[in-house]
């Protein structure tokens, strides 16, 4: 994908989940996402939020977390929510549809991986079908299979297994067989154990294994 391709899958993504919040009734948005400790609007503020913070914000929530990146990112998309309402934060979330700035010293694949994953952090918990297009799910998956990820490393978790996308043309390393729909795929490589039930295979208990 080039830059221009990249940019138009992103504002689509978070369209597509601001979308999917305007349906959600005031509880839902305080239930507790696939994210250890994160309700949906933490994840929403998240999202919403990364065109806009600026490298100082970030290093003044990464001293304040003590050098920790996971707890410097939570604690950001939690103080962010914690001072917005839902509204403002759905309005945060669109205008960030359409902003081309990225987060301090992220790549520019970063946005479009959050915004696929954080979707199904919000909507599985929820019992809601929002799914990942598979083409842009394994744009995400070839991304991150090269990547570490805050607090989680796919490149190193997924090593002596063969994962295999069985609805588009996707494969990643070498070893026991791990097979199934592409989302379930990416949610496991980035420590998602929800992606676990739609896969098979004679791997499936080493990768259960190893995520958190």
């Amino acid at each position: 994908m080039n830059g221009d391709e990249i940019w138009a899958a992103i504002e689509e993504q978070r369209t597509r989940m601001a979308d999917l919040l305007e349906s959600l009734t005031p509880q839902q948005w305080q239930h507790p996402s696939l994210c250890a400790g994160w309700q949906v609007r933490d994840v929403v503020a998240h999202v919403a939020s990364t065109p806009f913070i600026t490298f100082g914000q970030v290093f003044t929530e990464f001293v304040r977390a003590r050098g920790n990146l996971n707890r410097t990112i939570r604690d950001a998309a939690v103080h962010i929510a914690s001072r917005s309402s839902d509204e403002e934060l759905l309005e945060l979330l669109r205008r960030s549809a359409t902003s081309r700035r990225r987060a301090p010293v992220t790549k520019p694949l970063d946005p479009l991986f959050d915004a696929l994953v954080h979707t199904q952090d919000i909507a599985l918990p929820l019992g809601v079908r929002s799914p990942m297009p598979p083409e842009l799910a394994r744009v995400a998956a070839s991304y991150i299979g090269e990547r570490d990820l805050p607090g989680y490393s796919p490149r190193k978790e997924m090593r002596g297994l063969h994962l295999v996308a069985t609805d588009v043309e996707w494969e990643y390393g070498e070893g026991r067989k791990v097979s199934g729909p592409i989302q379930s795929l990416v949610l496991v490589m980035s420590g998602r154990s929800a992606g676990l039930a739609d896969l098979e295979g004679d791997g499936l208990e080493s990768l259960a294994a190893r995520l958190p």
